[in-house]
Order: C-alpha cells, then structure tokens, then sequence
C-alpha cells in the first residue's frame, strides 16, 4: 500500500494534487496521507479538519489521518465522524489510547497508533490489540523531507513478527524519509503501508512515482499484501 503525503503536496490546489495520484484502478495512491500539526505536540503548523472535511468531498482516495497533536483524545473522533477512513493519534499524546481507539471505531474509522523513533515499541503491544494500524515514524514527526531513520526497522520487524504469530491484527505502516532509496529495506523489514512525499509529489508525474515505489515493494517484500 502507498499512501502519498499531502505534506508535500501543493496547499493551494489540494484537490488537483490528490487527483495526480489517483491514476487507475489498482495502479493509483491506495490512501491519501493527511498531517494533522497543531504547533504544540509539534513545532509546525498545517491544515485540520475543515481541509478534510473539503478533502473527503474532493477525492474518492481514502484518507488516512496522522493527528500530531495534543489532546487526541478529544479532538480525533471528529476526524472519525467526518469520515476519515483511518485516524492516527500519538501514542505519546493520548490519556486514554484503549478508550480512544473504541471511541474511533465507534465513529466509523479504523483507528491507528503512532510511535516516534525514540519510542519503543514494547510497552504498547498490549494496547495495540486494540488498533488497526501502526504507524512508527522514521523521522521526528513535525516536518517533511527528512532523512530516513533506519534503527526504526528494528521496531518494524519486531511488529513484523507479533502480526505474523497472531499477537497483533493491524496494518504496519512507516512515515518519513520514504524514496526509491530507503522503500526496499523497509519492506524487507515487514511494511505494509509506506507513507512517501517528496518522492511522490517532487517527481514530474506523481501517479508513475507511486506505481514505481508499488513495485520496489512488490520485488522485496516477502509479506502478504493488505487490503486498503
């Protein structure tokens, strides 16, 4: 699964943004990746709920929404309710991540759970039996076009394996420093969803980036695929 990031999209014409990498069926963006930044969990500031809201009624993409902000707990059901097909919240940020994943389902989206580099993976398995996704950072969220984090892949392929024994039942997705350089290894570590920007929306024809980085991952990979 590529999920291309709006961060690196052009602000002004969303819209024509998210339908450059629609392509065709099967061959386009899987989910359209949306950062969610409030300038306190985080140092920058970009685009909230009325964007998705205009968003959801722009693009038949699914999207996937990365909350990198304070106080998820009562802010992320809205993003749920609006229609989101998959919220992220920070494990870092929510008081009550167990009741926060019930209350996203509830709203009618699958609910995902991000970790930062510095985060380890292991005293959140437990509260992951209760999450459809895994986002782990590969860079320190708050800005894109950063350098990919490779020690991240530790924290992948112990993921890899709590879903392959049956511990966990979620998606494994990555975000950050995602290109044609660094997308094999983490496929190989056991991703399944890769969240790119720069390589998506830098390249002269967005919707051939995502079919290249679709078959990187395809060669390398030795997991199954996911259904969006």
């Amino acid at each position: 699964m590529i999920a291309p990031s709006m961060l690196s999209a052009d602000f002004a014409r969303l819209a024509d943004e998210a339908a450059a990498v629609a392509g065709s069926a099967g061959v386009g963006a899987d989910w359209l990746h949306i950062d969610v930044m409030d300038a306190h969990f985080v140092p920058n500031l970009t685009l909230g709920l009325p964007v998705v809201e205009s968003l959801l009624r722009a693009t038949g993409i699914p999207l996937d929404c990365h909350l990198m902000i304070e106080d998820p707990d009562r802010w992320a059901p809205g993003y749920a309710e609006a229609g989101a097909h998959n919220v992220t919240v920070h494990a870092e940020a929510a008081a009550d991540p167990v009741m926060l994943a019930k209350n996203l389902r509830a709203a009618g989206a699958r609910a995902g759970l991000s970790i930062k580099p510095d985060t380890p993976l292991e005293p959140w398995v437990e509260v992951l039996r209760h999450y459809d996704t895994l986002l782990v950072m590969s860079v320190e969220p708050g800005f894109g076009g950063q350098s990919f984090l490779p020690q991240v892949l530790d924290k992948v392929r112990t993921a890899r394996r709590l879903v392959d024994t049956g511990h966990l039942t979620l998606i494994v997705e990555i975000d950050g420093g995602i290109n044609t350089d660094t997308v094999e290894a983490a496929a190989e570590a056991g991703v399944d969803c890769f969240v790119a920007g720069s390589a998506i929306y830098g390249a002269d024809d967005p919707a051939r980036a995502v079919a290249a980085l679709r078959d990187q991952v395809r060669s390398a990979s030795p997991h199954r695929t996911w259904t969006a």
